[in-house]
């Protein structure tokens, strides 16, 4: 396994449904983040593919100019996915209680996962199942940046430093045999840390982190 028990542990250890029971609609990353990521959608995904929005919410940060097949929502606030105008479909789902996916084997071309992976307790069983769902030649992509609900962050993400992060959702793809060898991007400011604090530039970091299911 990759983490050890007191690594999954929360500061807040009440069930997440019960956190996520009221809708926030709001955005949790700037406009910065958000164009980076959806260039990236842009590169990577192709009309007419089948995707799943795992752990999604309100806000979809697909280009708007894509049609596909189908969009599967996938999240813990039923109010905030129906919402979110670009999905065919959702579930309603705690991924620290049930590890299983609804799907069927090889359902989707791609799997997005944005700002929620710190949150996941047993990230080896879920990755497995994100390979499980994908089809050959399917696409994972998870994105993060430096924000979270700290409470409900698990130790090992709460702990290790940005760039650990990075290696640390790498080191989840690398569980699972289907996956070929992952790749990330990091997109940072180039203005210092001390300027930041003075509201003198700066914005979200992004970091994404993509990987294929071997054919």
């Amino acid at each position: 396994m990759i983490l050890t028990a007191s690594q999954r542990e929360k500061l807040d250890a009440s069930n997440d449904a019960d956190f996520y029971d009221q809708p926030r609609f709001v955005t949790h990353v700037d406009e910065g983040f958000i164009q980076t990521l959806t260039d990236l959608y842009r590169d990577r995904l192709r009309p007419g593919m089948r995707i799943l929005d795992l752990m999604s919410s309100w806000v979809s940060h697909l280009p708007d100019e894509m049609e596909f097949e189908w969009v599967e929502g996938h999240g813990l606030n039923e109010a905030e996915l129906a919402r979110n105008r670009r999905l065919n479909h959702y579930v309603v789902q705690n991924l620290n209680e049930n590890l299983q996916l609804p799907y069927e084997d090889g359902s989707f071309d791609a799997v997005l996962n944005t700002v929620s992976v710190q949150y996941l307790q047993y990230p080896e069983a879920i990755f497995t199942e994100i390979g499980r769902v994908l089809r050959p030649g399917g696409v994972a992509i998870i994105s993060f940046s430096n924000r979270m609900f700290y409470q409900k962050a698990i130790q090992a993400w709460r702990d290790g430093s940005e760039s650990d992060r990075v290696a640390l959702v790498c080191r989840y793809f690398q569980s699972v045999p289907v996956f070929e060898k992952p790749q990330y991007i990091v997109k940072t400011s180039d203005v210092p840390p001390w300027l930041q604090l003075l509201g003198m530039g700066g914005g979200d970091p992004f970091y994404g982190v993509t990987a294929v299911r071997k054919p």
